[in-house]
Parts: structure tokens; C-alpha cells; sequence
């Protein structure tokens, strides 16, 4: 099983993010991301015996979640790794220092079962699409440039969430498998 934990992001924000994608989609020809498969991820598991689905599930249940609510943003685009040469174009995600704590406490939950703990910086992000091969982003770039505004809105969580991530050729299928809400 392939898995990974994340926050859902909520149909108002995909919304607005689909009016932006209306604007950009045809300045490029390169492999968008279906809105509905959107998500902060906190931690990729990757591959990950289903046998042991329950060790994880319980592990993940012993995170110090962020007591109350999260607080989450959406705004600035940017590029993976650099404009220059971009295999990613994101939205940033902004949120306080809680999300980040969120992601590192997920990490060492993992970690406690014998997956490899991240060693970049927790950089949350929505991948809005991915550039595989050579193509002409000038237009694309101009048409970014010239945004009115890149705020796309915010949300608070209440949850995080384990998925299953399925690859299949039209692109994955993500499956909600367990949640963890946020102490009140």
C-alpha cells in the first residue's frame, strides 16, 4: 500500500483554485492536478505492508495533533525547484508554526515504526501541476505575473487524515482510510 497523511482542503478553496486553473490551464501543456485530489501532506509513507495497517493507524493516533483548530491559507504561487527550471507549479500553503509541529510529530510517529524521517524542510504546498518534459512557460509565466491577487483563500482544520494513494495511468486515486481529529 502506498500511503501518506495530509489535510483535506475544502470544497471553497478547490473552487477557487479551479477558477484559477480555468485562466491557466490553456497557457501550457502540461499535466495538471485534478482539484479533488488536493491536499497538505504531512508526512508521505510511501509503500507500506497492509498487514501492518493497524500498527500505523494506531501510532497515528498517539500524534500530539495541535490542540483547537488549525488555521490554513492559500496564497503566492511558486516553482519546484526554481523558475529557472520548474518540474512543479504550487500554491503556497501558509499556517502557523502548528502545522509545521503537526508534520514533525507525524513524522517521528512513523519514524517509531522504522520509516525514514524527512530530512528537508517541511515546505506545505498544493502541487497545482507537474512539468515532465521541455515546454514553453513563457505565456504561462506572464499570465502568473499578472495575477491580481494570489490570496485563494483559507480555512480551519478540525482533522488530519492517512491515505491511500492508488497510481493508475489517467493519474492516483487517493482513499481516505482513517482520520484523527484535533483536541478541542
Amino acid at each position: 500500500m502506498r500511503l501518506f497523511t495530509g489535510i483535506d482542503v475544502p470544497y471553497q478553496m478547490r473552487r477557487n483554485l479551479e477558477l484559477l486553473l480555468e485562466l491557466l490551464k490553456p497557457k501550457a501543456r502540461i499535466a495538471w492536478s485534478p482539484l479533488a485530489n488536493l491536499h497538505v501532506t504531512t508526512k508521505f509513507v510511501g509503500e507500506w505492508p497492509e498487514e501492518r495497517l493497524g500498527e500505523l493507524k494506531e501510532a497515528l493516533r498517539g500524534v500530539a495533533a495541535p490542540a483547537g483548530k488549525l488555521k490554513i491559507g492559500i496564497r503566492g504561487l511558486g516553482w519546484f525547484p526554481n523558475p529557472h527550471h520548474p518540474r512543479v507549479l504550487y500554491v503556497a500553503v501558509q499556517a502557523g508554526p502548528e502545522l509545521g509541529e503537526l508534520a514533525r510529530a507525524t513524522g517521528e510517529a512513523c519514524a517509531a515504526l522504522g520509516i525514514e524521517m524527512e530530512t528537508k524542510e517541511y515546505r506545505p504546498h498544493l502541487t497545482l501541476a507537474r512539468i515532465r518534459t521541455e515546454e514553453p512557460l513563457g505565456e504561462l509565466k506572464r499570465t502568473i505575473a499578472q495575477l491580481p491577487n494570489d490570496d485563494f483563500g483559507g480555512w480551519t482544520a478540525e482533522a488530519f487524515h492517512l491515505y491511500q494513494s492508488q497510481l493508475r495511468p489517467g493519474g492516483a486515486i487517493y482513499t481516505k482510510l482513517e482520520s484523527y481529529s484535533f483536541p478541542v
